[in-house]
């Protein structure tokens, strides 16, 4: 309908003539209260939130001299972040003397990965920071096959 003929249809039922889709041919307009349709385009941004999922990186830190039943606890623990879908973070802390060990801290981050059972991608390699080592570790994604149709 022509634009003059739509307002006067607004000023009649005393609403508002607001434009949903400027970029469509013709632009798309709503008779309707204005407050109502910000209420209903907040409430649909603020359910558009909810359904988001954040990814939180939570971070597990051990030393080079800790002993194979924590690092066992410590591992445990990476794993159930990982199931709750967060990525996990592996800080080797080293002190003093202990730095010009880096071999043996490449060896205990091996070692605590070969604890974790499940299926894991490195999204981080190891990497130097000023008090040790950290990586970043994140749960495989599961990939789902098509089914193979054979007509033999």
């Amino acid at each position: 309908m022509d634009l003059d003929r739509a307002y006067d249809l607004t000023e009649k039922a005393g609403l508002d003539l607001i434009e949903i889709a400027p970029q469509a041919k013709p632009p798309v307009c709503r008779i309707m209260d204005f407050g109502k349709y910000q209420y209903q385009q907040s409430q649909k941004e603020k359910e558009q939130k909810q359904k988001q999922k954040y990814i939180e990186v939570k971070s597990v830190r051990i030393s080079p001299r800790i002993g194979i039943h924590d690092l066992e606890f410590k591992a445990k623990q990476a794993e159930k972040f990982l199931n709750q879908g967060d990525k996990v973070r592996i800080e080797i802390q080293m002190r003093g003397r202990e730095k010009a060990h880096q071999n043996l801290a490449y060896d205990k981050l091996e070692q605590f990965i070969g604890l974790i059972k499940m299926e894991i991608v490195v999204e981080q390699e190891p990497k130097r920071e000023p008090r040790g080592l950290a990586m970043i570790i994140a749960k495989e994604a599961v990939k789902k096959e098509k089914p193979k149709n054979d007509k033999a």
